[in-house]
């Protein structure tokens, strides 16, 4: 426990200063006739301690005036022992502004961290979470996916800032989006908010066209990312209003997702993508649709995949099978997925998203 201690003096009458005789025994000291009294304060985390170098501090024999001063002292030590809501909140840590930054840009140039250089000098106390920067290039179905996947596990107010943009310097419009969870989202309106959209919905849209919220004396036609999403986040996470950043937009583009079918046959689905440099399958079959097909763990299943049947089991995680031999999983994200233990599903059978699937029901 930290401990640390300074004097305090309290003084009365005429003199400040503090003066003692020489007394040997607690009973026996005696504070002269210039007034005033030594205490210890003890600062300990959350609290206070009081320690008078008089142990019979109010039986003293005193003047009238030291009374006094002993009593406010004493009062004054309880005050400092009762917590102090105001206190509190001056010394609560204000969380800083959150960005949170994807593109489909990569690591090896400058591109991320120009745009962070731009953020920072709009916004410098701003906290900037990369969520990945290796989207594959082009793939909006990609970064719709990641966002959709990383939302749910930040606050409202977070600005999420995303670059996956194959349109870039065309008609498409850049946006700003207000979900109903209260998170932001500025990117370009192309469907990398079609997911989000549908499990969290929109309060407001509006299409950047302010210039005050822009760098750059001439916007490039090919890097928006640093001179148009990159200062209008900074801007919406310092807090300036985000309504000012251009009109109204009605509606977004959407991509056309096909939502997993289930009938008395199976559930027809489709590979949507690979589980990064693991080559796992990831599916748009829910844990739900899944499990209405009778499946229990430990029990075998044909899988037609891309026109290829495969036969494996429903198992819990990958070391439930032997090596480089298939299985079927619920993800982390709550999906049915494929994968080999310790090798790359996709790679074994040349799967390139996106694919069929087919999951028989069991029995048939």
């Amino acid at each position: 426990m930290l401990e640390a201690s300074f004097g305090f003096r309290l003084a009365s009458g005429y003199n400040n200063q503090l003066h003692r005789t020489g007394a040997t025994k607690p009973n026996e000291s005696q504070w002269d006739s210039r007034p005033g009294h030594a205490v210890a304060f003890f600062l300990i985390p959350s609290k206070i301690v009081v320690f008078s170098e008089n142990f019979n501090f109010m039986r003293m024999t005193s003047s009238p005036a030291e009374k006094l001063a002993r009593m406010f002292c004493l009062g004054l030590a309880f005050l400092l022992l009762v917590p102090s809501p105001l206190l509190a909140q001056r010394t609560a840590v204000e969380p800083p502004p959150t960005i949170v930054f994807m593109t489909d840009f990569g690591i090896v140039d400058d591109s991320v961290a120009l745009c962070k250089g731009v953020m920072y000098g709009i916004a410098p106390n701003l906290r900037i979470v990369d969520l990945t920067h290796q989207v594959n290039a082009f793939s909006i179905r990609d970064g719709a996916r990641f966002l959709f996947g990383a939302t749910p596990y930040f606050p409202a107010g977070t600005v999420f800032v995303v670059v996956v943009d194959p349109g870039v310097g065309s008609s498409r419009k850049a946006v700003v989006v207000k979900s109903k969870r209260g998170q932001f989202f500025v990117l370009p309106d192309n469907g990398l908010m079609t997911m989000v959209e549908d499990r969290d919905g929109i309060e407001a849209i509006r299409e950047v066209t302010n210039p005050d919220w822009m760098v750059g004396a001439k916007i490039s036609s090919t890097f928006h990312g640093r001179d148009i999403f990159s200062p209008v986040g900074a801007h919406i996470a310092r807090g300036d209003d985000w309504t000012q950043v251009g009109p109204v937009v009605e509606q977004l583009v959407r991509l056309d997702l096909k939502p997993a079918t289930l009938d008395d046959k199976g559930l027809s689905g489709e590979v949507i993508a690979l589980d990064g440099p693991f080559g796992n399958l990831i599916t748009n079959i829910s844990a739900d649709d899944f499990l209405q097909l009778g499946y229990k763990r430990g029990d075998k299943l044909k899988v037609t995949i891309r026109g290829r049947e495969v036969e494996m089991p429903f198992v819990r995680t990958f070391s439930d099978v032997p090596l480089k031999q298939p299985l079927l999983f619920i993800d982390s994200r709550g999906r049915a997925s494929f994968a080999l233990n310790q090798a790359s599903f996709a790679a074994a059978y040349g799967i390139n998203p996106p694919q069929p699937v087919f999951i028989p029901r069991k029995g048939h």
